[in-house]
Formats: C-alpha cells, sequence, structure tokens
C-alpha cells in the first residue's frame, strides 16, 4: 500500500512501528518529515507538503498512543 500525505491515520500507523518509542508531540516537523519520506511505503513528493498535513500526521500518531 502506498502512502500519501493525506494518508495521515496510516502513516501514523506506520510510525508507531518505525519509532515505537518516540512521543510524537516532541517530534519536530523537520524530523517528522523526513521520518515520512523515509518510509518504505511512501511514495508521495516530499517537497508538496504543508505544516497542517504534518501537524494532521503529528495529531493521528498522538491519538493512536495516548493511553
Amino acid at each position: 500500500m502506498s502512502l500519501y500525505w493525506d494518508d495521515a491515520y496510516e502513516i501514523a500507523q506506520a510510525l508507531i512501528q518505525a519509532h515505537p518509542d518516540k512521543d510524537p508531540l516532541e517530534v519536530r516537523f523537520t524530523t517528522l518529515h523526513k521520518w515520512v519520506a523515509d518510509l518504505p511505503d511512501f511514495a508521495d513528493d516530499p517537497s508538496s507538503v504543508s505544516e497542517a498535513k504534518l501537524e494532521a500526521i503529528q495529531m493521528a500518531w498522538y491519538e493512536e498512543t495516548k493511553g
């Protein structure tokens, strides 16, 4: 399955697996951008992301990891 910037939930799931010990709220957007672009299934243009999309990914990641 290919991942695109709009796939916040699916990207969050992949980040949980790739970085299980990380607190998503402590990850800078520059680091988050690199981690997403480095995911094996990521197929989107790395330069076509907005801050809002990164925030959506971060919040989806946070929601999946809290409690």
